[in-house]
């Protein structure tokens, strides 16, 4: 394995799990708009809420803003701490911080969320940026965040960047802009979906993988 000294980290599935709040309110925003719950919600934990509702639930683009709008006004309140950090991760964070490496979030969920919940779990000291989606829509795909995010970096090389997630997004987003993508199987994705897009490297517990990015 090369080497890679930096990282950046998805938020949901990586670092927090965030399926109940998420589930919760879009469960929220379609009672409130009175559609009916698509097969299979989970599906919603993971991809942009601006590319879930049209697609799981056949939305054009106004009842999308409609939807967002309101799954916001509950997650702001209540969803965004309806959310537990994995077991290990904190452990894990250490090592990489004290092993020099530099850490990073790049996160398709809006960032002034991003940031208030890693403040709550006490995780934002162990990132020098949390980058994550603008609540006005201009910037909510995982390849937009990451540009941002280098940007305000300053990077410009990335041989030595390395993503960190668990959904098809993390590893489209970071191919796109010639990244490697490292995806954990204790979050919502799993070996196939990893495969299928051509992830270059999979790890099972968060040990691993720092073990493996220190080695």
């Amino acid at each position: 394995m090369k080497k890679y000294n930096t990282l950046l980290f998805d938020l949901d599935g990586t670092l927090t799990d965030s399926a109940p709040g998420i589930i919760n309110c879009v469960r929220y925003a379609l009672s409130e708009m009175g559609v009916e719950e698509p097969k299979d919600i989970m599906r919603f934990v993971g991809p942009p809420l601006c590319e879930s509702f049209p697609s799981f639930c056949g939305f054009d683009k106004e009842q999308t803003e409609t939807a967002i709008k309101i799954y916001r006004s509950r997650y702001s309140v209540t969803g965004l701490f309806e959310n537990n950090v994995y077991e290990g991760i904190p452990e894990m964070l250490e090592r990489l911080k004290k092993g020099g490496k530099r850490l990073l979030v790049a996160t398709s969920k809006p960032e002034e969320f991003s940031v208030r919940i890693l403040d709550k779990f006490g995780l934002s000291e162990y990132f020098e940026i949390i980058g994550g989606a603008a609540t006005d829509g201009s910037r909510d795909t995982k390849h937009d965040v990451l540009v941002y995010l280098l940007e305000r970096a300053g990077i410009t090389d990335t041989s030595d960047v390395l993503m960190i997630g668990d959904r098809m997004h993390d590893i489209i987003g970071a191919h796109s802009l010639n990244i490697s993508c490292m995806s954990v199987l204790w979050g919502y994705g799993d070996t196939d979906e990893f495969n299928k897009y051509g992830t270059d490297y999979i790890v099972s517990e968060p040990s691993e993988l720092a073990d493996l990015l220190l080695s």
